[in-house]
């Protein structure tokens, strides 16, 4: 087995496992522990009462670009750390998704409502399990970060093709001289 298939089979799947464990715990957790009988209790509690969910909901932003703004306004240290770090974090999520796609090929709606699904999935669970609040404009700045990580890998295997079909011209015009 040849070793970009075998990067394609075993190493990238294992990498994007890896990535999406790193994304869990990096939103749900914020670096703590994953306490599963913590999070057993919430969602026993939350659904038992579903007055706790809906208080979580009263103070979550569904207002497009309301803390976006507010942040750049602010600008403290987690304020970049947020905006950017949403951002970041979704990037090899874009990236992952044209390298496991069939023959490379993904679509920009593709990964637009893979990331948007994957975003909405995880502000959800924020609310679900009491461990954070709903923010829509986390989804548009994972969303972006999605598309900007989609849009860096499609423009690099282009850019890699381009050379490659160069190289080989040029080597093929240097055989004929």
């Amino acid at each position: 087995m040849n070793q970009t298939k075998l990067m394609n089979i075993v190493l990238l799947p294992a990498l994007f496992a890896v990535y999406m464990y790193a994304v869990f715990k990096i939103i749900l957790f914020k670096f703590a522990l994953i306490d599963f009988n913590f999070l057993w209790h919430q969602l026993q509690r939350n659904l038992e009462n579903p007055v706790y969910i809906r208080n979580r909901l009263h103070t979550a932003n569904f207002t497009p670009l309301e803390s976006i703004s507010s942040n750049i306004q602010n600008l403290s240290y987690h304020d970049l750390i947020n905006l950017f770090g949403n951002i970041a974090i979704f990037m090899p999520f874009g990236i992952f998704l044209l390298l496991l796609s069939k023959n490379r090929h993904m679509s920009l709606i593709g990964v637009l409502s893979r990331s948007l699904g994957l975003s909405l999935s995880l502000e959800c669970l924020q609310v679900v399990f009491s461990i954070g609040s709903f923010d829509v404009d986390d989804l548009i700045l994972n969303v972006s970060g999605g598309l900007l990580g989609f849009g860096a890998c499609k423009l690099a295997l282009v850019v890699s093709r381009l050379v490659r079909v160069s190289s080989l011209r040029f080597f093929a015009k240097e055989q004929q001289n």
